[in-house]
């Protein structure tokens, strides 16, 4: 027969196997069961298909928590699906401006004071790819200050909120989205009636017979202008040449008269300086003469002192002739 189990061995032997798993969890899981994380919750418009709990959470490259919780609720009147995602963030992988790590914030009022803070410096988060092959997705947060915020103002757990904005892919998938509106949009049928009408009424008469009138006739005064303009260089090259000719005897013949014309121009500009010193002369004559025709001039005075003479000589010889004795008895 075999031995009876003692059960304090199966006791032990359980509670040493649970001591050496507390222990393992407390070893490779570096505390973390120990520290204390701030929660927030994030709603995404877009589908969140490849996001699974556990996913990293990073800001701007550098992971600062997980996802951990990922629900679904549609409301009472099936309207409306909102996909709450929650995130755990650990305090001490974000230092403040000290070096020092975040404060955790233990109470309601602190995670929605934090959380506001870091809406007001544009924080929010971004859903991105972690490999092509897998699809996998992460939560990526980025500073987007020129982005809308937006936030639905749900309550889920008491959780403070932090804004999102759509991912790349659907921001392209949204802007292909409203291409296709816009295209849809169009009067297409009416469009394509159009274009068509253009290319029959093109095709016709680019069949027509006046096309191929008008291209004969093009081509013939293609023709004849290519002529015209052969004569016309042909006739224009011996009038160029005429004119040349009479260019340059032109030229000839004015340097010839400027050749000639310069001892005449030397010869009457020495006539001229001769004409100048007499008038210069003429004009000192003039002058003496002036000088001599004033009133006071001493010839003046001479002329009226022989003009008294005279007066005085006639007087006399007119009383000799009327009394010829006074030369014998005097005047009476």
């Amino acid at each position: 027969m075999s031995k009876p189990v003692n059960p304090y061995t199966i006791g032990a032997f359980l509670v040493g196997s649970l001591a050496l798993l507390i222990a393992a969890i407390l070893i490779f899981g570096g505390g973390q069961f120990f520290k204390k994380k701030t929660e927030f919750v994030i709603y995404f418009d877009s589908a969140i298909n490849g996001l699974n709990v556990g996913a990293p959470v990073k800001l701007q490259g550098v992971q600062i928590g997980t996802v951990k919780e990922i629900s679904l609720e549609l409301d009472r009147n099936a309207t409306r699906i909102t996909k709450p995602v929650v995130i755990e963030i650990d305090p001490g992988m974000v230092m403040n401006s000290s070096g020092e790590p975040w404060q955790t914030a233990l109470t309601l009022k602190q995670r929605q004071q934090n959380a506001k803070q870091l809406i007001e410096a544009g924080l929010k988060a971004q859903l991105r790819t972690q490999s092509l092959l897998t699809g996998l997705l992460y939560v990526e947060f980025d500073f987007y200050r020129n982005e809308p915020l937006k936030l639905t103002g749900l309550d889920f757990k008491d959780l403070p909120e932090l804004p999102s904005v759509p991912s790349t892919e659907e921001q392209l998938k949204s802007a292909a989205e409203e291409l296709l509106n816009k295209l849809r949009q169009l009067p297409l049928e009416d469009i394509v009636k159009d274009l068509a009408t253009t290319l029959k009424v093109v095709r016709n008469y680019a069949t027509s017979d006046e096309l191929k009138k008008n291209r004969a006739t093009l081509v013939k005064t293609l023709d004849e202008t290519e002529k015209l303009v052969t004569n016309l260089n042909r006739d224009l090259v011996p009038l160029v040449n005429n004119m040349n000719r009479t260019v340059t005897d032109t030229r000839t013949m004015m340097q010839d008269f400027t050749r000639d014309m310069r001892p005449v121009l030397t010869s009457t500009e020495k006539t001229l300086n001769t004409a100048t010193s007499i008038l210069v002369e003429s004009r000192q004559t003039l002058g003496s003469v002036e000088a001599l025709s004033a009133p006071d001039a001493p010839l003046w005075q001479s002329l009226e002192a022989l003009r008294d003479a005279a007066q005085s000589t006639k007087d006399l010889t007119d009383y000799l002739q009327r009394h010829p004795d006074s030369i014998i008895y005097g005047k009476e």
